[in-house]
């Protein structure tokens, strides 16, 4: 019978709330990313300056064509619009965001604020839980439907990396397209992502059975395995419907503008000869692997990049510094586009309040819960 005087005295939070104590966090995520877009171009002068090998990429990055440089910046822009396309097509189909009392354009918002405040449990290349995820849940959306919803996404980003490979390194193999020949470089990685998309499809359906026997015994375990399982039926889904062709171009934008940059960076310092759109999207995705290694300030992502463009066959200058201006403004243009979003957020949500443990709200509901639950006690002692 004390439960019910309890809840009556409980005052609920309403999402404005709870989306203000998410955007505390946004804010000490960007203040990192901003330190760390500091940092990074400070360590990599800094090696540049101390290895006597590398001088020479230095001097082809200081002669930069500032022009090529801000149309780089444009194509990032036009990226990461296709990122936020697919995230609110995926993420918020339902609009729950905006009906939830967020107005019009708030999951635009919300999508660039987490691509500037990064991830809060980052997954290497397979993505994460980001901010968006967080604000969501804030929302009323079910941990459940945002973990499957944001597989599926990450499924998406990497199914459009599996069959550009496919298509281009098959291509290449074939001579279909001018460039490298060598099979190893060219069939096997084509062969390999072939045989991941088709394994992940004939896995699927079963590792969805075996987590519903799974459920009575390992109730996490089986969870996540039907998450996973339903996030791969839903991509497949989405890749195989006429309706969501737009949500798949979002993705082949954010795939495509990305390669462009990091191929307009030769031009930006005036490489010679050029390397080919399709050697330069082999190694960018096949490179990219690197980034799930935890290394400092992007490393894992530069040097597996830069290392495939040498293997393929670019010049070790030219491929370093177009490396370096490729990461550098897939680090600048988020934060810069995240700390905008933040700041109409915070400008449509209120300021920001303290965490859980000082928000007086919340120690307010607290304090009243505790006095509920004690005030009987205090009259049974009288």
């Amino acid at each position: 019978m004390r439960d019910e005087p309890v809840k009556a005295r409980v005052e609920p939070v309403s999402p404005e709330h709870s989306v203000r104590r998410a955007l505390a966090d946004v804010k000490r995520h960007l203040q990192r990313r901003g330190l760390k877009l500091v940092g990074w171009a400070l360590v990599v002068y800094a090696v540049f300056r101390l290895i006597p090998g590398l001088e020479q990429a230095l001097r082809t990055l200081e002669g930069v064509s500032w022009e090529w440089v801000l149309a780089l910046l444009a194509f990032e822009v036009l990226s990461e619009t296709g990122f936020i396309f697919a995230w609110s097509a995926i993420l918020d189909p339902d609009r729950a965001l905006a009906h939830g009392g967020g107005g019009r354009r708030i999951d635009e918002h919300v999508a660039w604020a987490q691509l500037g405040g990064g991830l809060f449990l980052p997954g290497g290349s397979w993505g994460g839980i980001g901010v968006g995820s967080m604000i969501l849940h804030r929302f009323g959306m079910s941990t459940e439907l945002i973990a499957e919803r944001q597989f599926n996404l990450s499924f998406l980003n990497t199914g459009i990396d599996a069959l550009a490979l496919v298509i281009f390194g098959a291509a290449l193999a074939s001579g279909g397209l001018a460039g490298e020949r060598d099979l190893l470089l060219t069939l096997l990685p084509a062969a390999l992502a072939a045989a991941g998309i088709v394994g992940a499809l004939l896995l699927a359906p079963r590792a969805g059975v075996w987590g519903r026997r799974l459920e009575a015994e390992h109730h996490k375990m089986a969870a996540t395995i039907s998450t996973l399982a339903a996030a791969v039926q839903d991509t497949k889904r989405i890749l195989c419907s006429r309706r969501a062709w737009t949500t798949v171009a979002g993705m082949v934008a954010y795939l495509g503008f990305d390669v462009a940059i990091l191929w307009c960076a030769f031009l930006a310092v005036h490489a010679s000869p050029v390397p080919g759109f399709p050697i330069v999207l082999m190694a960018y995705i096949i490179g990219a692997l690197g980034g799930s290694i935890p290394l400092p300030a992007g490393a894992g992502t530069i040097g597996g990049i830069a290392g495939m463009l040498i293997l393929y066959g670019v010049g070790r200058e030219g491929a370093i510094a177009a490396v370096l201006i490729h990461q550098a403004i897939a680090l600048l243009i988020p934060f810069i586009g995240g700390s905008i979003a933040y700041t109409i957020l915070r400008r449509r949500f209120g300021p920001i309040l303290p965490t859980a443990a000082k928000d007086p709200v919340i120690r307010q509901a607290r304090t009243k819960r505790i006095e509920a639950v004690e005030r009987p006690e205090r009259r049974s002692s009288g």
